[in-house]
């Protein structure tokens, strides 16, 4: 019988992969209320009520967890992850989604390089990177990630002061990007068709799902649209 081959079993999911939700916050809960319509519920019921709307992926972001409480809840979000059949990915901190056994973890072009964060987490697990211009697009960072973030689209207020790219770089990523890349930044269901016709065949969305009445509804609305553009053979 054939060994189990997690790394190759995560990128065989992320190639398939078109639909990407970044979980909110939740720390910070006063500054969240300022900034969110985002009706009352715990991250669980988001997470499963997104993939069955088609989610594929799903990231952990939040940037004021200290370490071993980011461990933990990321920990229980693998278990919930593997139940629903999403890849769990944890933002900016190799070794706490490492910890917590996570599918993968996502760097900024201000975080850890790709090459010593794989030199951290090992072979099987994923790493994303976020690029906002032609030449992150084509540096070896980019070639030595998993996959590529590309935007931000539209302007948003989960990336304060980082200036939109618009479709320009979304068309660039289409015709250079040497790994599977999605769009990022300001997108829902009312726009996400220009992005797909830019070339983009994968998207993220955070406020799309999570401020959503219904997040399996905002999902599968958006995976209706991105189906409809087939990935290429």
């Amino acid at each position: 019988m054939a060994l189990s081959d997690p790394g190759a079993e995560r990128r065989a999911r992320l190639a398939a992969a078109r639909l990407y939700l970044v979980c909110p916050e939740t720390a910070e809960p006063s500054a969240r209320e300022e900034t969110s319509a985002r009706p009352a519920r715990d991250l669980p019921e988001l997470v499963r009520g997104a993939v069955a709307g088609g989610v594929d992926i799903v990231q952990l972001r939040e940037k004021h967890l200290p370490d071993d409480e980011l461990v933990a809840v990321a920990k229980a979000m693998r278990v919930l992850c593997e139940r629903v059949g999403a890849l769990l990915i944890v933002n900016d901190r190799p070794g706490a989604a490492l910890e917590a056994g996570a599918d993968g973890v996502h760097v900024g072009q201000d975080d850890m390089p790709v090459a010593d964060a794989r030199e951290l987490v090992g072979p099987d697990m994923l790493i994303g990177l976020s690029t906002h211009a032609p030449l992150q697009i084509d540096t070896e960072d980019a070639v030595q990630a998993d996959y590529i973030g590309v935007g931000p689209v539209h302007a948003t207020p989960t990336k304060p002061g980082r200036p939109a790219v618009g479709l320009e770089l979304v068309r660039y990523a289409a015709g250079r990007a040497a790994r599977p890349f999605f769009a990022i930044g300001g997108l829902h269901a009312g726009n996400v068709a220009e992005v797909l016709r830019a070339g983009a065949r994968r998207i993220v969305v955070l406020r799309a799902i999570a401020d959503a009445e219904a997040p399996e509804a905002a999902a599968r609305e958006l995976r209706e649209q991105l189906d409809a553009y087939p990935l290429d053979a």
